[in-house]
């Protein structure tokens, strides 16, 4: 049963939608040491010369439940699982030297990510980084890499960039890097319908400028060389104005090397610009898992849908509606039911450098008492979110 684990999206498959990459995040660039001081160590000579950038962030809210379960807990919502508490949620830091893909040259690059906080243990893998904090705080606390890859480009046709290591998912639509979404919690899909991290290797091929496609071959979901090999690939179709992408992507292959069986799922994204300023997304996803000798077989699906208005360069305002169905009792809590969720959020950059994210969010249950500590088939968060980027 999955309970934990996931992603950041940034791979020429999965497009920058608008939920993502919106003109409201991209209003200004400047982090909170340059805005403040003017320097960016990015614009030094040494690091221009390598081509090397770092960056970062830090994250940190509440989630207010009325509830005040005893467990502190929120159910089945992850991340922002912490009931009325104030938590660090990522400090967050990469370094990377991006490869160049519209050159006629090979090129070499690598990325590589740190993220300490109460999100860094969906980031975690067995035998690779789930024990580097192993004290009294590491039950919420935790301290992570979820990438660590080389990036090598052939100048092949069009171009063929390839990643080797350890690398966010390509599947899905929400992301755990935090300034990449537009909500402070996230969806049933993300939190038990996909995998979140990959160890192995995977290439993607622009066809042309309207269709990209992704291949190869990883170690499982959220395993770092434990599980058996699985395929991971798709493909992005982009119409000409780029006011409208469909895409969608696959995993498969066998689960678990001492009693090996199949575990398929894939996730088909339609994003679409209604005007310059409106935005709307949809999500399918649909994972099947065979039947082992420790469980019976399941089967899990949903749908989300997402729309956002940017209502400023430094407003946003968006809503999210999900249904996620699992109907083994096979990924969430052990026991059949249908989730519903709605979230209504805002999005508000008084800064350049400063994200602020308040939102209201209901869950309902069908077929069990998910919430409140097993008392409640609904709940209502009143939760927020600040993000500095650095």
């Amino acid at each position: 049963m999955l309970t934990h684990h996931k992603k950041n999206n940034g791979w020429p498959l999965t497009l920058c939608s608008a939920l993502l990459c919106s003109s409201l995040a991209q209003a200004d660039d400047k982090g909170a040491v340059e805005s403040l001081t003017g320097f960016n160590i990015n614009e030094t000579a040494p690091m221009k010369n390598l081509g090397i950038n770092v960056g970062g962030w830090i994250s940190a809210g509440v989630a207010g439940n009325p509830d005040s379960p005893e467990s502190r807990t929120n159910g089945p919502v992850t991340f922002n699982n912490r009931a009325n508490e104030f938590n660090a949620h990522q400090l967050y830091g990469f370094i990377e030297r991006a490869v160049d893909a519209e050159s006629d040259q090979w090129d070499l690059g690598f990325r590589a990510d740190v993220v300490y906080g109460i999100d860094a243990f969906y980031t975690t893998q067995a035998n690779f980084d789930d024990n580097l904090i192993t004290d009294n705080s590491s039950r919420l606390y935790k301290l992570a890499f979820p990438q660590v890859y080389a990036t090598v480009f052939a100048p092949v046709g069009n171009g063929i960039t390839t990643k080797i290591g350890h690398f966010y998912t390509i599947i899905g639509n929400e992301v755990v890097t935090a300034p990449d979404n537009f909500f402070f919690s996230h969806a049933y899909t993300m939190q038990y319908g996909e995998p979140f991290t990959h160890t192995g290797i995977i290439s993607s091929y622009p066809v042309n400028k309207n269709i990209s496609i992704t291949g190869g071959v990883v170690s499982g979901w959220d395993s770092f060389f434990q599980e058996p090999a699985n395929f991971l690939g798709g493909a992005t179709y982009t119409t000409d104005d780029e006011k409208t992408s469909l895409a969608f992507s696959l995993i498969t292959g066998d689960v678990n090397k001492n009693d090996e069986h199949n575990r398929t799922m894939y996730s088909v994204v339609l994003s679409h610009d209604i005007t310059d300023s409106l935005h709307y997304k949809l999500q399918h996803d649909l994972g099947i898992e065979e039947k082992s000798l420790g469980a019976d077989s399941g089967k899990w699906y949903g749908v989300n849908q997402y729309l956002t208005y940017d209502v400023s360069d430094k407003v946003g305002v968006g809503t999210r509606l999900e249904w996620f169905r699992d109907e083994d009792g096979f990924r969430v809590n052990g026991n059949k039911a249908h989730f519903l969720a709605a979230t209504v959020g805002l999005n508000y950059k008084p800064m350049s450098w400063l994200t602020l994210r308040p939102e209201v969010r209901y869950d309902h249950s069908i077929e069990n008492s998910a919430y409140n500590d097993g008392l409640s088939n609904d709940q209502v968060l009143i939760s927020a979110d600040a993000i500095v980027r650095f």
